[in-house]
Parts: structure tokens; C-alpha cells; sequence
């Protein structure tokens, strides 16, 4: 059985279907009630491929040790943290607490156990200065939710078990269950409105359709592959390149989009300039093959392909 953190999330509604479709057992955990958009009769019946919904707070050690001890499961894959850039930077505190701290519990509950370890991590650990990045280059980075998820990269690497690392970037797509706002909905909507919208054009990303992301944490698992991995899509862009693209794609009028820096905006945390990754070893040794950005497009907004 397959333990997931985050599973109300958008990168976990697509873990537990990715992972049910692929005959995988599955103890899906997150606060509070299931938001996944499974059917009833896909739950928990005893067939080839399964999942069962938990409430569980991976902050809490006596919350992890009940929940592991009940089910048991083989392979924690921790996709929960805390990931708003704004208000990692101003509560530090909490921050470290939810993906430092949590991390840890999870860490040791699952040595204890002899659980084999997968947390998803980012960019965000390299200041932007020089990126594309590779698994190889050194981190360093300038925000408050950086550090923490490269100090809990430290404690995986650290603790004595099985772990694979995937680092991701922006990943965007539409939840299965529920709403949540990204950058293709985001354009549609305010343009489909006639509004104008101001959009970085200084800030370069490989955004990864989520999809793509759960498929490659599939193969992780799968594959038994260990160490870390760098997971996106193959597009270098800005944001401000996303929205035209998308407004493009829709027929929307482009001139509602005005070029802006970072510098127009007003945040606590700093965001690195120039990140995105170079997908090279999940390419070689996963058989990943994320779709494009365009690609990302239609499936998120449900358009039939034109």
C-alpha cells in the first residue's frame, strides 16, 4: 500500500488516480474530509486496484504513528507541504514547522516501519540565477519556503531508508474535485471579461502539467528508482508567454495583456528570476515524456484539440 500526503490537493487528486489506474493500493491522507473525486464503488472493495480516504495531520506524530499502524503501508509519498510562497515568508515559523517538521515525523515513522520514502520538492531550492537546472547543481535558496524544502531534502537524504526526491516547477492543471485557480483559467476568465491583466515577463519556469508530474512519480515508484529527480515540462517561458499563449489558443484578445517585472508587484517572498529544469535523466532513465505547454492547455481547460 501506497501512503499520500496532499491527497485533497491538485498534485494529489491526480497521485491517487494515477496510482489506482496503475493497480496500486492506496491510503489517500489529508485534513479534514476526502475531496477526491472517486465514485463510491472505486473505494476500498478488495479488488486489483484500490484506495481508502484517511484524515491524518503528518504534523502530529501520534496522528502518523496511528495511521501507519493501521494500515501499514510499504511507500510514503509525501506530497503535502506548505507551499504559498507569501505566507511561508511571513510565518517562518509555521512554515518550518509544516514541511520541515512534518517531514521529519513522517521520515521517522516510516524508518521505523522499513517504508520506502518519496517526497516532492521544487525549484524553489535555486536562487534563479542560473537556471535551467540539473539534479547535480547546488541549491541555494532566497525565500523562506525554499529553505525549507531544501532543509527537508537534507532530512531525506539523511535518514535511514529508501528515498527518491522528485523536484518539480509550476506545476499547473485543473483539480479533479473542487476549484483552483492557475495561471490558463486565470487568463481565460479575465479576458473572456475584458479585463486587463498585468503579467510577469521576467521570471522564466518550465511549467509541468500535473498529470505528467503523477505519471513520473508513478514510474518512481514503480521502477524502484532512488535519488533525486528533476520533473517539468520541456517549455522555457515566462508567465507572461503562458497567458498569450493561452489567450492565442482561445481566440481572446491579446491586448488586454501588459509585460510588467516582478518589480510592479509588491510580495514578501522573493521568487527566483530563472529557474526550470533540465529534464535529461527522468527522460533516460523513467521513460518520461511530458506533453506541451499548448497540450496543457486543452486538457486543462477541457477543449477538444484544434
Amino acid at each position: 500500500m501506497i501512503l499520500v500526503t496532499g491527497a485533497n490537493g491538485l498534485l494529489g487528486q491526480f497521485l491517487v488516480k494515477v496510482l489506482v489506474e496503475n493497480h496500486w493500493e492506496v491510503l489517500a491522507t489529508g485534513r479534514g474530509p476526502s475531496r477526491l473525486y472517486f465514485p463510491e464503488d472505486l473505494a476500498l472493495r478488495g479488488g486489483t486496484a484500490s484506495y481508502v480516504y484517511a484524515d491524518m495531520d503528518f504534523t502530529s506524530a501520534a496522528d502518523v504513528a496511528h495511521t501507519l499502524d493501521r494500515w501499514q503501508p510499504t511507500v510514503i509519498l509525501h506530497a503535502g507541504a506548505m507551499t504559498q510562497v507569501d505566507p511561508c515568508e511571513e510565518d517562518p515559523l509555521e512554515c518550518y514547522r509544516v514541511n520541515v517538521e512534518g517531514t521529519q515525523i513522517l521520515l521517522e515513522a516510516a524508518a521505523a516501519r522499513g517504508a520506502r520514502f518519496v517526497f516532492v520538492s521544487t525549484d524553489f531550492v535555486f536562487d534563479g540565477a542560473a537556471g535551467p537546472y540539473r539534479e547535480e547543481d547546488t541549491p541555494n535558496p532566497i525565500s523562506a519556503y525554499g529553505r525549507s524544502k531544501l532543509e527537508a531534502e537534507r532530512c531525506v537524504m539523511a535518514a535511514p531508508l529508501d528515498w527518491s526526491i522528485i523536484r518539480t516547477v509550476l506545476v499547473y492543471g485543473t483539480p479533479l474535485s473542487g476549484t483552483r485557480s492557475n495561471i490558463i483559467s486565470w487568463t481565460r476568465s479575465s479576458l473572456e471579461s475584458g479585463k486587463r491583466i498585468q503579467v510577469v515577463c521576467d521570471q522564466w519556469r518550465t511549467p509541468t502539467y500535473v498529470e505528467d508530474l503523477a505519471l513520473a512519480i508513478e514510474s518512481v515508484v514503480r521502477l524502484n528508482a532512488r535519488g533525486l529527480y528533476h520533473i517539468s515540462g520541456k517549455d522555457f517561458m515566462t508567465p507572461y508567454d503562458m497567458a498569450l499563449r493561452t489567450a492565442r489558443h482561445l481566440g481572446l484578445d491579446e491586448t488586454l495583456l501588459t509585460r510588467v517585472d516582478a518589480s510592479t508587484f509588491t510580495q514578501p517572498g522573493r521568487r527566483p528570476p530563472r529557474t526550470g529544469f533540465i529534464i535529461d535523466k527522468a527522460i533516460r532513465e523513467l521513460g518520461y515524456d511530458p506533453i506541451s505547454f499548448d497540450e496543457g492547455i486543452v486538457r486543462t481547460l477541457g477543449l477538444a484539440d484544434r
